[in-house]
Order: structure tokens, then C-alpha cells, then sequence
């Protein structure tokens, strides 16, 4: 986590930053008491910012390219084992295709070259990872609220449900797949895209490939690599353990905004 968002959340806790001294994700979930204090600053810490997305829909900083970080880390899984992932790999992704259902008047299934024939968007943010370190990069994709609007959401549609081809715990029933969620808010952001190419360059595989989430306005672990499904649902109680994710369902908070 970055220490500004740290600083963040130990001024609306009440507490010193130095009562939080987190050494990586898989540490938070540990720290006795630590998910009910966030999930208090989360409440208000969303509030506010859904109130200024609402109302001005301001954008994330973005950069220079010669500000881009030259050592980008990869974080989380680099390699998917899925039988399904291996075999798509394989073929260069030729025949991977995107899947986009549930709350929706008309599913559709998109390749890699019917995504990159949409109008597309550039650009050159910062990436804040939880365990506390942050890079730049370019990326370009096709902008989420482009594919929801040819897809025709459903009135009762609230939140955007990503599901990806990574399974971080090599779970035989498929429980350890990666999920991630936001809501109509973030979705519809202009910086809010699914990217195909990062850095000028094929979106790496150790980076999410084919296509990847990126949502600037949160921390990374909202963004979702290795994207092979998005479902619109009405609420996400249904998936996974009903927190909204693969480690809200672990104990971090669903809204991860900085």
C-alpha cells in the first residue's frame, strides 16, 4: 500500500501510520483487527469519492513517456497453469475470445482483432500497488463503457463482474480463479479500459495477456489480468465468497480507491 494511502487511512482511523506497517498483499488479511478498520475508512472514503466522480468525472494523473518506469514488476500471477490458458498461449491467442453476458440485451463474444478494430485509448499512468511499490506505464485499449454500450445493459445491471483465466491457489474445482468487480461508476470512467497493449508493445503475458483490466482511479489488485469473461450482475453476494472479489473474499476492501 503506498504511504500516502496509508497516511490516508490512518487519519481517518485515528491512528499512526506506523501501527501499519504492511510487508505484501498476502499480509493484511493477517493483521488482527485490520479489516474492520478499513472497511469503516472505506465508507467514507468512497463516499467522498463517488461524490466528486459523480459530479465531475476527473482523471487519473497521466504522464510523459519519458516518465514511463523501465522495470515495470509484474505482480500477482505471471504464467496462468489452466489447461484452458496453456492451450491459448500456445496458439498466440488466435482464438481467444472475450465473453460478455449475464445482465445484458445482447451477449456477445469479442477476438483480440474485433477488440482492436473499436475506437481505442492511450495512456500513460501510475500503478500503486498494495504492497507499497508504484510504476508507470502506457496502455492502450478499448474503453470499458464501449463494450457495456454495444452490449446494452439491463436496468438492473450495478456492477461489472471480471473473470480471468489465472488460478492463484491451482484449485482442481476452479474456487481459486481470479475475480474482480467494480461498479457503473468506475465501468463508465473515460481512463477505465481493457488494454491489449502496454508500453507500445503486445500486452506480456506475465502482464495479463491477452487483455487486462485497468481502472486508474484504484489500487492494482482491482485490475484484473488475463480477462476472460465480463458479466453484469445486479449484486455480486453470488460470487465467490460474496465480497466482491478474489481478495476482498480474503479480507481486503472492495473499493480500493487512491
Amino acid at each position: 500500500m503506498s504511504s500516502s494511502l496509508i497516511t490516508r487511512r490512518a487519519t481517518l482511523l485515528g491512528i499512526g501510520g506506523s501501527g501499519l506497517m504492511l510487508s505484501g498483499c498476502e499480509k493484511i488479511s493477517q493483521i488482527p483487527g485490520f479489516q474492520g478498520m478499513l472497511e469503516s475508512a472505506e465508507h467514507l472514503s468512497r463516499g467522498g469519492q463517488r461524490l466528486v466522480l459523480t459530479s465531475s468525472r476527473p482523471l487519473a494523473r497521466e504522464y510523459q513517456r519519458s516518465d514511463i518506469t523501465r522495470n515495470f514488476k509484474a505482480n500477482g500471477t505471471v504464467r496462468p497453469q489452466t489447461v484452458e490458458y496453456q492451450r491459448l498461449m500456445m496458439t498466440e491467442f488466435n482464438d481467444w475470445q472475450l465473453k460478455i453476458d449475464g445482465l445484458v440485451q445482447n451477449p456477445m463474444e469479442f477476438t483480440l482483432p474485433q477488440l482492436k478494430a473499436l475506437p481505442s485509448r492511450t495512456q500513460i499512468t501510475r500503478h500503486d500497488c498494495v504492497e507499497g511499490w508504484s510504476a508507470i506505464g502506457q496502455w492502450k485499449g478499448v474503453p470499458l463503457s464501449t463494450i457495456l454500450m454495444t452490449a446494452r445493459l439491463k436496468p438492473e445491471a450495478r456492477y461489472i463482474v471480471f473473470h480471468c483465466a489465472d488460478d492463484l491457489e491451482n484449485s482442481p474445482d476452479g474456487r481459486g480463479l481470479y475475480y474482480e468487480s467494480i461498479d457503473l461508476v468506475d465501468a463508465f470512467h473515460p481512463q477505465t479500459i481493457m488494454a491489449y497493449e502496454m508500453n507500445g508493445q503486445t500486452l506480456p503475458v506475465p502482464h495479463g495477456a491477452p487483455l487486462r483490466l485497468r481502472v486508474e482511479r484504484q489500487l492494482g489488485y482491482k485490475m484484473a489480468k488475463y480477462v476472460m469473461r465480463i458479466e453484469a450482475v445486479e449484486n455480486y453476494s453470488g460470487l465467490g465468497l460474496g465480497r466482491g472479489g478474489f481478495w476482498e473474499d480474503r479480507g481486503y476492501e472492495w473499493y480500493a480507491g487512491i
